[in-house]
């Protein structure tokens, strides 16, 4: 069974939107653990950072620039439900359309994922899929795309025995989009993630080569051993096979002829795993470092130029 709701997204200020933002963020520094955001709250509560991030935040090794995010004119966001065989449970979706395309439009389609305790409506921060892509760069409009959240719970976006967000992405969501015209053509179809999201961007894009033609990572939580995964979190992987099988690392060559882009905070406890990675993606990858932490400011800084990155490179 299959439901749908089509909201109208609205209008806003984005430069007051952006300090109002900023000193929310840094407000909530003062007060709770809570302002490292969802991933860091995860490291934080498996003991992998006991009060690290926080410090930094309260030091200034977080700052990061509030960008002023300009949003050209909104479409639409359309959001429904449907069944999962994959993942064995109702999923809940969203699609954001560009201004002025009808959801039956052929369009590039940029799947995005959410991190760790998210779900289809916050996979973005701060956010809708409409506003993401009608963001400006310098004045300039992105290419028209669409932008699709879904629920993948909280596996890595790799398969379980129980659960495969992975499979429900490829096999069933895709599909999906592709009934309405969404990333049908080929080289149309992208990955973008953070966090969580952000490995399971890259891992679905190395396990199914040929379905995506571009992938943006923001602060991918890339672990570089078993271990190291269980140890903070017991449930991203099923088993030292499984995490084989999903080490970004390991099989970064699978990403030959993707368009790739990563972007993390050289504070960011996952930037070591991030390092390894950029020491082995294809030369023509592009690579940010830049100072910050996991935490949503980074996050939200780092958005804008991934759509634009991949809505260059999927252009239907």
């Amino acid at each position: 069974m299959m439901h749908e709701e089509t909201t109208m997204s609205e209008a806003v200020d984005e430069t007051t939107v952006a300090r109002r933002r900023l000193l929310g963020w840094i407000a909530g520094a003062l007060g709770t653990v809570v302002v490292v955001g969802v991933g860091g709250v995860e490291l934080v509560d498996h003991g992998v950072l006991p009060g690290k991030l926080l410090l930094d935040e309260l030091d200034g090794a977080c700052s990061v620039q509030a960008p002023n995010i300009v949003f050209g004119e909104l479409g639409t966001t359309t959001t429904g439900q449907f069944f999962s065989k994959a993942r064995h449970r109702p999923v809940g979706y969203s699609i954001g359309y560009p201004a002025g395309n009808l959801p039956s439009d052929a369009l590039s389609l940029i799947v995005m994922l959410h991190g760790y305790g998210n779900n289809h409506r916050n996979a973005l921060v701060n956010m809708t899929p409409a506003q993401a892509v009608a963001i400006q760069a310098k004045g300039t409009a992105p290419t028209p795309t669409a932008l699709v959240t879904v629920d993948g719970g909280n596996g890595y976006w790799n398969p379980h025995p129980d659960d495969d967000p992975m499979a429900m992405v490829v096999d069933e969501l895709i599909p999906l989009c592709q009934r309405r015209g969404l990333g049908r053509a080929p080289g149309t179809i992208s990955l973008m993630g953070i966090s969580m999201g952000g490995y399971g961007a890259l891992a679905i894009a190395e396990r199914n080569p040929g379905l995506a033609s571009g992938v943006a990572a923001i602060s991918p939580a890339i672990w570089t051993s078993y271990d190291q995964a269980r140890g903070a979190n017991s449930g991203a992987f099923a088993s030292a096979t499984a995490f084989e099988e999903g080490d970004v690392i390991a099989h970064a060559t699978k990403l030959k002829g993707v368009a790739v882009r990563i972007a993390s905070g050289t504070d960011d406890p996952f930037h070591p795993g991030v390092e390894r990675l950029a020491a082995v993606l294809p030369p023509s990858s592009t690579v940010v470092f830049s100072s910050g932490c996991h935490t949503d400011p980074f996050f939200y800084a780092q958005e804008p130029p991934s759509v634009h990155f991949l809505s260059t490179v999927t252009a239907a």
